[in-house]
């Protein structure tokens, strides 16, 4: 297989893109990277083509392993044909090479392989040739041996059968064929285990969908609700059209000796054998399909919310909210550290509303907190109403935002958040953390298995290897786009920097600890274990501000500072002059291509270089919308349809999106109610951490569900 060949056509690029970037890749370059200082090698491809053809890279060279593999295996057992060798060759799919090298695969002891220790392969011939003039009875005689356990010529005429069913099940073009056939006309099904049980599932109880149209969504439900013991999920397809073709292509000759015999063994095999396989690997088939559609979603929401833009210079007081326990606050500066914490029981069962107030009337005059960052889990909608109320009788103007907190508790338990915190308790980490991630999402989220964030659908239910591997590149994709403050970014942040370990993430941290900032970049390289490949890798990503050289606080690479300084001399200016940005260098130059080869770099190269003189270290996240501030509260009693809305998208999953529109509990905006125009999925028109404008259609106070319309 000509893997650059198959990966061009996929991506729908260059031959010499993708050679590119193989060689790159195989060098140990990153993506990030490779997508961010390699552009004139592999012409501008991004960080989502190149992690695709990453992924293909992979997946393309493990088949030609297992290609491998397999025809050593038959070409050892001496059944090695051309023919089988060019179609093992030619195959796409592990699935395929599997059919092919299934009759020659080492089997376990079967009904067929008995059959075969008693001589019974014979009459199995006989049986499919149909070449005889005698009775089957007749024929069977021939191979009754008691010794043998072929006690009559019934149980001889049995076992020809299981040979003759093994064989026809392990023929790949009759999987392949059947197979394929279910997977266009088959349909999916569940029915309920207790029919008077309440469950989500209950729109399952009784459902049925072609396998070809079934959404990706309902295949994790339908398998969720399998799982859990609720519902009883099958595949069906139409048996006799299938059956009719076995026999089509297995009955050469109509003998009325056999074909009766031939006919009942085509159906056991069909049954017993074929469907009941090919069932579960159609099954796995749609599975793996609404995972990778899930995957791609989790992993577009995640990088919305990642790079949602930071508050600055605000003093935040994140309010981790509860019951029983107590609300747990902390008071964290415009840094991300810690002034004070304190636990108030403004809500049940203690309802010390008049203590909690004095006490965050003091925090907010004390450290002047322009802002309160609110968990939504439990107890969050009575401690926005004790908030609201706190606001109206301050002097100075304070708002609030109600935060996602999913993983604020798997952080504050984990070993990390220990280490940072370690005389806090996990609700003063909590509460630590949900002010951070409404200062620097990106800074904070990063501590936290993104797994554990909650923007998907069902991500406990799938490949949890490809999940995690999958996020884990949006997450670095984010960080590399961003860029960190190498003086102060965490052990977190720095092990998602293109080529730094968490080893050299750790060690960059000690580094500074013991030596104080860096002052440039090359400081790097005293890093223990950052070695020259490290360094090319990560440098660009890595920001100095105050340092010895203004260009280390912008993303151009080391690699390319002579370039930028000549550009600048150019231009009339020097490196001295940068802090800040130069505006209008863009201007004075009026051939890039002449200058790109005067400076001995690349023209994509050179303009990049111009973009970040310009405005050093922009960041991406400025242009995202940020979070909605409130100061009032309304609760879902008040809703009314009709009423017009602002919100802020939540999660995107595939058959709609959840927008807070303040009132606790999400409203869900269905894929019909997105646009005017058929869309396929929601994540054509809305992200999350885009702010929306919805309408109330319906308001269902004992489902607790609000449904929203985006066609105003």
């Amino acid at each position: 297989m000509d893997i650059i060949k198959v990966i061009t056509e996929e991506l729908q690029v260059k031959t010499w893109q993708v050679e590119a970037a193989v060689n790159l890749i195989d060098e140990g370059n990153t993506i990030p990277f490779i997508s961010r200082y390699r552009k004139e090698a592999t012409g501008s491809l991004n960080d989502e083509q190149l992690r695709k053809l990453g992924e293909r890279l992979t997946y393309l060279r493990n088949l030609e392993e297992k290609k491998a593999s397999v025809l050593s295996t038959i070409e050892e057992q001496g059944k090695l044909t051309p023919e089988l060798k060019a179609q093992i060759e030619n195959a796409m799919t592990q699935v395929e090479v599997d059919d092919l090298y299934r009759p020659y695969k080492p089997k376990r002891r079967t009904r067929a392989t008995i059959a075969k220790e008693k001589g019974l392969e014979g009459l199995a011939n006989i049986i499919t040739l149909q070449m005889t003039a005698k009775t089957l009875e007749e024929e069977a005689a021939a191979y009754v041996d008691p010794e043998k356990g072929v006690e009559d010529v019934a149980s001889a005429i049995e076992g020809a059968g299981d040979i003759i069913a093994e064989n026809i099940s392990d023929d790949p073009d009759f999987r392949m064929t059947i197979r394929d056939f279910i997977l266009k006309k088959g349909i999916i099904s569940s029915t309920a285990k207790d029919e008077t049980a309440e469950s989500v599932y209950e729109m399952y109880y009784d459902f049925s969908e072609d396998v070809s149209s079934i959404a990706g969504h309902r295949i994790l439900a339908l398998n969720r609700g399998e799982k859990e013991k609720i519902l009883t999920v099958k595949i069906s397809a139409e048996d006799e059209r299938i059956l009719r073709y076995l026999e089509k292509k297995i009955i050469v000759r109509d003998n009325p000796n056999t074909t009766p015999v031939l006919k009942a063994v085509i159906a056991d095999a069909y049954s017993r054998l074929i469907f009941p396989s090919v069932e579960r690997e159609v099954r796995n088939i749609l599975t793996e399909r609404a995972e990778d559609g899930a995957i791609v979603v989790f992993g577009k929401n995640l990088k919305q919310l990642l790079m949602q833009p930071p508050i600055a210079g605000r003093v935040v007081l994140g309010w981790d909210p509860a019951f029983r326990t107590g609300c747990k606050l902390a008071v964290v500066d415009p840094t991300g550290k810690v002034l004070d914490t304190v636990v108030i029981y403004p809500t049940a069962p203690q309802n010390k509303v008049a203590e909690s107030m004095t006490i965050l009337k003091k925090l907010i005059s004390k450290y002047n907190i322009s802002l309160i960052s609110v968990g939504n889990g439990t107890a969050s909608r009575e401690s926005e109403q004790v908030i609201v109320e706190l606001l109206k009788e301050l002097p100075v103007k304070v708002e609030y935002v109600i935060v996602n907190e999913a993983g604020a508790s798997v952080y504050s338990a984990s070993k990390l958040a220990t280490e940072e915190f370690p005389e806090f308790d996990v609700g003063q980490r909590s509460a630590a953390s949900i002010a951070r991630r409404l200062q620097d999402p990106l800074a904070e989220l990063v501590k936290i298995e993104p797994q554990a964030i909650g923007v998907g659908q069902y991500q406990h239910d799938m490949n949890q290897k490809k999940l995690s591997e999958t996020l884990g590149g949006v997450v670095e994709d984010c960080v590399n786009s961003v860029g960190v403050d190498l003086n102060t970014a965490s052990v977190s942040l720095l092990e998602y920097i293109s080529g730094i370990t968490k080893v050299i993430a750790k060690n960059i941290v000690i580094y500074r600890e013991e030596n104080g900032e860096f002052k440039s970049r090359k400081d790097l390289l005293k890093v223990p274990k950052l070695g020259p490949k490290a360094y090319e890798q990560c440098a660009g990503f890595m920001r100095i501000t105050g340092g010895s050289n203004p260009l280390d606080s912008t993303s151009v690479h080391p690699e390319s500072y002579a370039a930028a300084t000549a550009v600048l001399e150019k231009c009339g200016y020097s490196v001295g002059e940068l802090k800040g940005g130069i505006k209008g260098i863009s201007s004075k130059i009026t051939d890039y291509k002449k200058m790109s080869e005067e400076l001995g770099v690349g023209e994509i190269t050179l303009r990049d270089i111009v973009k970040e003189l310009e405005k050093p270290a922009r960041d991406p996240r400025d242009e995202m919308p940020a979070p909605i501030l409130r100061t009032d509260v309304m609760e879902m009693k008040d809703l009314t349809p009709g009423m017009v809305l602002k919100g802020t998208v939540r999660n995107v999953i595939d058959f709609g999106a959840f927008v807070d529109i303040g009132v606790h509990q999400d409203g869900l905006v269905h894929i019909s109610q997105m646009s005017n125009k058929y869309i396929k999925h929601p994540l054509e028109v809305v992200s999350v951490g885009d702010v929306v404008e919805v309408k109330v259609l319906d308001v269902d106070m004992k489902k607790k569900r609000i449904s929203l319309t985006m066609k105003l």
